[in-house]
């Protein structure tokens, strides 16, 4: 898998059905892999905060989560595939996990959604095995986070979604990776599991396709205009990057 160096951060470069059939390439192969999926406010707080390109680059599996990542790609030349939606690839990965026997575990999000995410994903895929669930609501060090990883542990999951909201989800699956050694794919998914169970809505259709659904979610969540103030920081902080670059 190629891949592609975006201001720090090295995502590959595919579509979604490649990085499904990556992910269940390496879940046949017996390889643990994480899977992140970054947007281009991820990105920026990488920028700002550099000891988190460790985190974020200990993933085995880094996808384009955002208009803004892709846009980047193109300014710098460097194009990538396509955007790949982690709401969408944790859907796929939910919808192939009978045919490949996988039982899964879903940890995140206020109480009670897990769980009703569980059952709108049973409903629509019957023969899933959906072994767990637990709510994002709980201590990540010591002995709440302890009883946490023995749960999933005990519940013999092989694939675990984490929304928990970046960048906790990917400083919890590196902290904890280890001792969940029966897991063979970790999901970094922010807020899917609200998506999943109906709690929040996707985005229209047309946002989708024009690559505006932080403009929806910003109509319906005005709240979010601070951490929305790291797109257009993004955008022209990588023409001023690559005209650096270009100059050196």
């Amino acid at each position: 898998m190629e891949k592609i160096n975006i201001r720090g951060v090295n995502f590959l470069n595919t579509t979604l059905d490649g990085a499904a059939e990556y992910i269940w390439q390496r879940f046949a192969d017996g390889e643990q892999t994480a899977v992140f999926t970054p947007n281009s406010e991820i990105v920026q707080n990488c920028i700002d905060t550099p000891e988190l390109y460790e985190t974020v680059n200990s993933a085995e599996v880094i996808i384009p989560d955002g208009i803004g990542v892709i846009k980047a790609a193109k300014i710098l030349g460097t194009p990538l595939r396509e955007r790949i939606p982690g709401v969408e690839l944790g859907e796929r990965i939910i919808r192939e996990s009978a045919g490949h026997g996988a039982k899964i575990f879903f940890l995140g999000s206020k109480p009670g959604v897990a769980e009703a995410a569980a059952e709108v994903m049973k409903e629509r895929y019957p023969s899933i095995d959906i072994c767990g669930c637990r709510d994002g609501y709980f201590k990540k060090e010591g002995s709440e986070c302890d009883e946490v990883v023995g749960e999933i542990n005990e519940s013999a999951a092989d694939i675990l979604f984490v929304c928990l909201g970046a960048p906790v989800q990917e400083k919890w699956i590196c902290a904890n990776r280890a001792r969940l050694p029966g897991v063979r794919v970790f999901l970094a998914l922010g807020g899917s599991l609200d998506s999943y169970s109906g709690n929040v809505k996707r985005a229209p259709e047309f946002f989708c396709r024009h690559g505006l659904e932080w403009f929806y979610r910003l109509m319906c969540q005005p709240s979010r205009i601070g951490r929305m103030m790291k797109l257009p920081k993004f955008y022209f902080g990588t023409w001023l990057f690559k005209l650096k670059n270009k100059n050196q």
